[in-house]
């Protein structure tokens, strides 16, 4: 690929863009001016990296109604900075109503798990994932190698990630006092473009961990010691 087809590419999307807005202002003249006057999301999407997963487009919404975080196997680890913010602020300032964690069959991410090999920068990552195999460790290895058992990882990732999104402050505290967000946990087909709701049960799995997560309540004050007596 020379120099020539690389700024050509490049070009190429600021004259779709410029298409793409003739497209919507035809469709609707007040568009822009709909679009710049704020966001009210229902759905908070957090899924993988991939590019062939567009999370508005497999949902049939459009803009302004999904707001999305995406990395590599749609992982919500609580050392991630850049995801706990999303959910923080999705749930305490836009409100959603619902959580969606989005695998997809084909994760490259999930793959990489389930290889041992040293994969450098991208270990500490994908640690995350072989923690979600450990934990299941008798289910898998009772599926046979190959396809059968990948896709139930990829299953048993976006379980456990649900998970995570439950054990955080602001999603507890926020369903106590408002009956919501619900978390879902979905996988995106690529061979057939559906989407698979693994229903996850979210009031069961909400209660299953508030024994060791619960963040749901203001702590009670402790009293304290007399240090000097």
């Amino acid at each position: 690929m020379n120099r020539e087809h690389v700024e050509m590419s490049h070009a190429r999307i600021f004259e779709n863009n410029k298409k793409w807005v003739e497209t919507m202002k035809a469709s609707d003249p007040k568009y822009f001016e709909k679009l710049s006057s704020g966001q009210i999301p229902d759905y908070l999407y957090i899924g993988c990296a991939d590019s062939r997963v567009p999370a508005n487009e497999i949902m049939g919404l459009g803009a302004g109604e999904v707001f999305t975080t995406r990395n590599i196997a749609n992982l919500v680890p609580n050392t991630d900075l850049s995801v706990m913010s999303v959910i923080n602020y999705a749930v305490r300032h836009l409100k959603v109503k619902h959580i969606v964690v989005c695998g997809h069959y084909g994760c490259g991410g999930v793959l990489a798990a389930m290889t041992p090999a040293d994969l450098g920068l991208l270990n500490p990552w994908l640690r995350n994932i072989r923690d979600v195999y450990r934990l299941h460790e008798a289910e898998l290895d009772a599926l046979p190698k190959g396809e059968e058992r990948y896709k139930r990882l990829v299953e048993l990732n976006v379980v456990e990630q649900c998970r995570n999104v439950i054990k955080t402050a602001a999603v507890q505290q926020s369903y106590e006092a408002n009956g919501y967000p619900i978390v879902h946990g979905w996988v995106f087909d690529l061979h057939d473009g559906l989407l698979k709701d693994l229903d996850v049960n979210f009031e069961d799995m909400l209660k299953g961990i508030k024994k060791i997560y619960n963040l749901g309540c203001e702590p009670e004050e402790e009293p304290v010691n007399d240090v000097a007596e």
